[in-house]
């Protein structure tokens, strides 16, 4: 890993005769945010911006930064709520950071795998399968034929009705059988065929089969090269590190431990656990969607609102760290794990993207493991931590007798950790996000606005700012876009710039690659983050 902290941009802060500033105090509406999140945090370092002062952040924990939160154990462990990467796709997102963290991050060369059939298989898998027993490596090419000839299960992408098939048909059925569907399905915690196609959008190319065939005849490796390939991290406190910076920036606008309990869409009032109230112009909200209008919305609300909600799909998730008292044995940053040895769908060495996230660098390294849970694929609270330090024996990661040597377990269940993109995800979306929005409550963030396609921390941190920029500047809200009818593109419209830190990728290509290595701007970036569906959109 590298320190940062070179080439630096700073964020010009407004000025007083700035054509994009607010009117005075006094003409100003009253903004109410709900949730101290990115999306709440990068709202309200806008308003700030701009000289609105009358914004109020509220969330129901003691902290800020929501899911990017961070947590240090009693034995000196730092642990993030998932396996959190920080690229972005936008300079302003990219100016922020550099305003608040200085020099004090890193930044890594992503090193990910697939680990199956006990083997290390680099990612991404489909361009990697000489890896596999012959065999399997056979079915999985043959598949990969047939399926990119129109002679497999579903004859194009065009015939997908929704993700599963969408996986035949791009992969063919020896991919989808060995990796594609069990890996999806321990990410999701729901069947590939609940899922909608429409979400991935551009996220997946055609398989160049020549390049597929040349790299098992020929033994090439072949690592992707995706838009997280180079990530920063901050160099203390975990992810959560970057958005407690914006603590001070906010301070005396942020409001901790208020629960929210109910919103009235006729008064325009929002109503607090500790019996207070707030009227509000504009309220914008980070609580889940299907909780926000089944649970919190009174008043005059329509039922065709409420059920279309209460439709909506998500998951859980459990992180367990595993602090252990040896030198880290790897370089590795990420791996996948699709089969059903292990609880976890994803492992991180969080120890390897800083060195401040154990209490003694050369003396401890840590495990960051995720596993998913829903009504369909249930988890043991109770067991999971044990279930975790056997998938881990299972899976070669803890070496024999290496279980003495762990000093430090957490565990974390996030209740909303994926919004599913289901089959009628779009439809729900297009009924319930306008009638909203008429009322004056704006529903963004990972949760918000449901659209998993655009909930990276940057994604949504910027949903935050761009509701800001909309609202008072009219300009169009880019990363969501505002074309809520149900369409054949789940996202809807959205754009977004390109990560502007996209490097090489596994260390072991570096000296082995033989393809150029594109610059930053070459490679057709992805919507959403690559770790969970475990595929590249680089042909």
């Amino acid at each position: 890993m590298a320190r940062g902290g070179r080439n630096k941009r700073r964020m010009c802060p407004t000025t007083p005769d700035s054509p994009d500033r607010l009117p005075a105090p006094g003409d100003q509406p009253r903004i109410l945010i709900v949730g101290a999140g990115p999306t709440g945090l990068g709202a309200g370092y806008r308003l700030k911006e701009l000289g609105h002062t009358g914004f109020t952040i509220v969330d129901r924990s003691g902290h800020i930064g929501g899911l990017a939160s961070s947590f240090t154990d009693d034995a000196g462990f730092t642990w993030d709520i998932g396996g959190h990467v920080m690229f972005s796709h936008y300079s302003y997102y990219d100016r922020i950071f550099d305003r608040l963290m200085g020099d004090d991050f890193t930044l890594n060369n992503r090193e990910s795998w697939v680990r199956l059939m006990d083997r290390w298989v680099p990612y991404p898998f489909q361009n990697n399968v000489r890896y596999l027993p012959p065999e399997i490596a056979l079915e999985c090419l043959s598949g990969l034929i047939k399926a990119q000839t129109g002679r497999g299960k579903i004859a194009s992408p065009d015939h997908a009705r929704n993700f599963g098939e969408f996986i035949d048909a791009v992969f063919g059925e020896g991919i989808a059988r060995v990796f594609m569907r069990p890996y999806n399905f321990k990410v999701w915690a729901h069947e590939p065929e609940m899922l909608n196609k429409a979400w991935i959008g551009e996220r997946v190319a055609t398989l160049d089969i020549d390049r597929a065939l040349r790299n098992v005849v020929l033994q090439k490796d072949d690592f992707g090269w995706g838009p997280n390939n180079q990530f920063k991290f901050p160099l203390f406190g975990g992810t959560g590190e970057f958005y407690r910076r914006f603590g001070p920036v906010l301070e005396g606008h942020v409001q901790l431990n208020r629960s929210l309990v109910s919103i009235d869409v006729d008064r325009k009032v929002a109503s607090f656990a500790d019996g207070t109230g707030e009227p509000f112009d504009h309220l914008l909200s980070a609580v889940p969607l299907d909780v926000l209008c089944t649970k919190i919305l009174t008043g005059e609300v329509p039922a065709r609102v409420r059920e279309a909600a209460a439709r909506l799909l998500h998951s859980s998730a459990h992180m367990v760290g595993i602090g252990i008292r040896r030198p880290c044995p790897s370089t590795k940053s990420w791996m996948y794990f699709p089969e059903d040895n292990c609880p976890f769908y994803r492992v991180t060495y969080l120890s390897n993207y800083s060195p401040n996230m154990t209490p003694d660098k050369d003396r401890c390294y840590s495990l960051l493991c995720e596993t998913s849970e829903s009504e369909f694929k249930p988890v043991n609270r109770d067991t999971i931590v044990e279930e975790t330090i056997q998938g881990l024996e299972n899976a070669g990661l803890l070496e024999p007798g290496e279980r003495r040597d762990i000093i430090s377990t957490w565990h974390h269940r996030a209740d909303y950790a994926y919004p599913t993109p289901s089959v009628d995800r779009d439809e729900i979306l297009s009924q319930v996000i306008p009638w909203l929005e008429q009322r004056g409550i704006h529903s963004r963030g990972r949760f918000g606005m449901w659209k998993y396609e655009v909930s990276n921390t940057d994604h949504t941190l910027m949903q935050g700012v761009e509701w800001v920029n909309h609202l008072f500047l009219g300009e169009p809200e880019t990363t969501i876009g505002l074309r809520y009818q149900a369409t054949g593109d789940g996202l809807d419209g959205a754009v977004h710039e390109r990560a502007r830190v996209a490097g090489s990728g596994e260390k072991r290509a570096l000296h082995a690659a033989t393809d150029p290595i594109p610059t930053p701007g070459d490679i057709d970036e992805a919507h959403l983050s690559e770790e969970e569906l475990g595929i590249t959109n680089r042909p």
